[in-house]
């Protein structure tokens, strides 16, 4: 048995302060946004979009409009909390080679999306699936990736000009790194420590644990 896909899942990080800017090689790249794009999609309707944020202006705007956003929720925290908080850095929208905007469009594939009909969501989960392969295959290629949520989705669709129809569910700020963090972000810095892979298992039906009310 191969073990090589089990140690990039194992690898993997979302990158903030360990991007060095450099330029990825337009090959690399693409074989990365290839692999997104082989993600699995219900009804093969493939409703993402990949948009490749380079230019300076656009993304330090949208940094200012995220330091925004972070500063509104650290103010929501109880003291204990925004101390921990404060540490953390939250993205690498300038430092990233890029940034990889990853959008959702219901529409795709019609009226009728084989699979679909009684799941609305399955759509918006097999965007999901290509950020997943993106991200994975980014790690694969010595690569980081780090996704950006302190966002409002209205302000970035403007920022980009997406059609309203269509909704940003991830910017990914995406690109060369000097390492990889060996233990995530949010545990090094106290914020949460990892759920047991016991908790998360339930057999036949669901039987209530511990860590449920965490």
């Amino acid at each position: 048995m191969s073990t090589q896909l089990y140690d990039v899942i194992a690898r993997r990080r979302d990158v903030r302060a360990e991007f060095t800017g450099e330029p990825v090689p337009d090959d690399v790249l693409l074989r990365v946004l290839d692999a997104a794009h082989r993600a699995p999609s219900v009804g093969m309707s493939q409703p993402w979009d990949f948009v490749l944020v380079r230019d300076p202006a656009l993304r330090r705007t949208f940094r200012d409009h995220v330091a925004t956003e972070r500063d509104v929720f650290a103010g929501s925290l109880p003291p204990e909390r925004r101390e921990t908080f404060d540490r953390i850095k939250v993205e690498g929208i300038c430092e990233s080679s890029l940034g990889v905007v990853v959008t959702h469009t219901q529409s795709r594939g019609g009226t009728h999306v084989l699979g679909r009909h009684a799941i609305a969501d399955a759509g918006l989960y097999s965007t999901v699936l290509a950020i997943q392969n993106l991200w994975l295959a980014a790690t694969a290629e010595g690569l980081g990736v780090g996704w950006v949520s302190f966002y409002r989705e209205d302000f970035l669709r403007d920022l980009l000009g997406i059609p309203e129809e269509t909704r940003p569910v991830a910017w990914l700020c995406f690109g060369t790194v000097s390492h990889l963090e060996t233990v995530p972000d949010l545990e090094r810095h106290g914020w949460r420590s990892r759920r047991p892979l016991a908790d998360a298992i339930h057999e036949n039906t669901w039987q209530m644990k511990e860590t449920d009310h965490a």
